[in-house]
């Protein structure tokens, strides 16, 4: 059910990514606009996810969370009757606001019952489900598009946030009871983010995932004219090279989720980045060279979006680790940085021209960063770096004024045992 939840924004982007070109064709706009599309859904999720957080603090998780998808029903209705791209362009933005709900919850439904290495394995297993978007949201897409033309795809997008606010409704507990709830209403309930951006270690550590989406968003926004314009593959033929590169996400993602057993994550950390930099580089030798053609693109593009698997959920349960008793301001501050940062770069492949070369130096350049943060704004590469970022030496005092005692808190992970 969270997987489910947690892959609803994905599906909502992965299902009309297929249409873009027909998009801009119909409603006779550039390209860039047509991207637009996606990226101003991503805007929009980073604002919804630090509205929907701190409610979710406050409200406990439920109530968001449906009022959240309900709204994202009407929406996607509204999307598919949109006359011009300039109102789908609004609208798309109004789509990630609402949709934020299943993705903050989902994580912090997790964080209220886990930490450390269990967390990790759970949210790489919450990866699996996840996953499945780009392996089967673009080709379902493709489908409906071909049979019911591409404003069919919202209807498709409804259909299924209504199949979720009726499992959520009958299934979904609340795991934040009223006790362990920040009691304050009005401007206090934004007073976490403040604690939050006193932490550089965890903005830093919220930064990766984001750098990371926008390697996969970079790819997403300039994958379809590259393979369908550039290469001349059909929409068919794109959305299994879409499919096969979401399978490297997936496995990549298993993978993390055993070998958060043999290391910590901070170790898989300091090697998985300068390995995707590493890659990245291949890209445009690829490009410019021709080696291996479309296959030597679509094999390089795969290695690099699989090593995300190993990134992402790794940073994010660093960063969730000192902040139990406000998991929904925290997960949200880490999916605004995450989808904000990757709809503020992805437009950037449209800009320098859309063709392979522009998307494999955006890679490049969110990977370069990605890099530079982890060796910079962390202590990941000193001495004793991986035990100080998972240890309280490197988080700052809580904001007790808005704080639950600390009988009410989740228990931190050396707590547990004793508890």
């Amino acid at each position: 059910m969270l997987g489910a939840l947690a892959a609803l924004p994905a599906v909502t982007t992965d299902m009309y990514l297929p249409s873009l070109p027909t998009v801009a064709s119909e409603l006779n706009t550039s390209q860039a606009a047509a991207q637009f599309t996606m990226s101003g859904t991503l805007i929009g999720a980073a604002v919804g996810q630090l509205v929907i957080g701190p409610f979710s603090d406050r409200f406990g998780r439920r109530l968001p969370l449906l009022i959240g998808i309900s709204l994202h029903i009407i929406v996607s209705l509204l999307c598919a009757v949109a006359p011009g791209i300039g109102t789908l362009i609004g609208l798309r933005v109004l789509q990630g606001f609402f949709n934020a709900a299943a993705g903050v919850v989902a994580i912090a439904v997790i964080r209220d019952r886990f930490v450390g290495s269990d967390a990790a394995r759970l949210l790489s297993r919450l990866m699996l489900v996840i996953g499945l978007a780009p392996l089967l949201a673009p080709t379902i897409g493709q489908a409906v598009a071909g049979i019911w033309q591409w404003r069919a795809v919202f209807v498709a997008l409804a259909l299924i946030g209504l199949v979720l606010v009726l499992i959520v409704w009958r299934f979904m507990p609340e795991t934040l009871p009223a006790e362990r709830r920040r009691t304050r209403g009005g401007p206090s309930v934004f007073r976490g983010y403040k604690v939050l951006l006193r932490d550089r270690h965890f903005l830093a550590l919220a930064f990766i995932p984001g750098l990371g989406m926008a390697v996969i968003m970079s790819y997403v926004v300039g994958s379809p004219f590259v393979f369908q314009d550039e290469y001349g593959l059909t929409p068919g033929q794109y959305a299994l090279v879409f499919a096969i590169n979401g399978a490297g996400m997936v496995i990549s993602a298993q993978v993390n989720a055993a070998l958060v057993h043999r290391s910590s994550p901070t170790r898989i950390l300091r090697v998985t980045v300068p390995v995707i930099l590493g890659l990245s580089l291949l890209l445009p030798v690829v490009v410019i060279t021709g080696i291996g053609g479309v296959f030597g693109l679509a094999a390089g593009l795969w290695l690099v979006l699989g090593m995300h698997g190993l990134i992402a959920a790794n940073a994010t349960v660093i960063a969730l680790g000192n902040y139990g008793h406000m998991a929904g301001s925290a997960a949200a501050m880490i999916g605004a940085l995450q989808v904000g940062v990757a709809g503020v770069v992805s437009p950037l492949v449209g800009v320098f021209g859309g063709g392979a070369l522009a998307m494999s130096g955006v890679i490049i350049a969110c990977c370069a960063v990605m890099f530079l943060v982890l060796a910079i704004a962390t202590p990941a590469y000193r001495r004793g770096g991986p035990a100080a970022l998972e240890g309280a030496a490197a988080s700052p005092e809580p904001d007790t004024a808005d704080q639950p005692d600390a009988a009410a808190r989740p228990a931190t992970e050396a707590e547990l045992p004793e508890r």
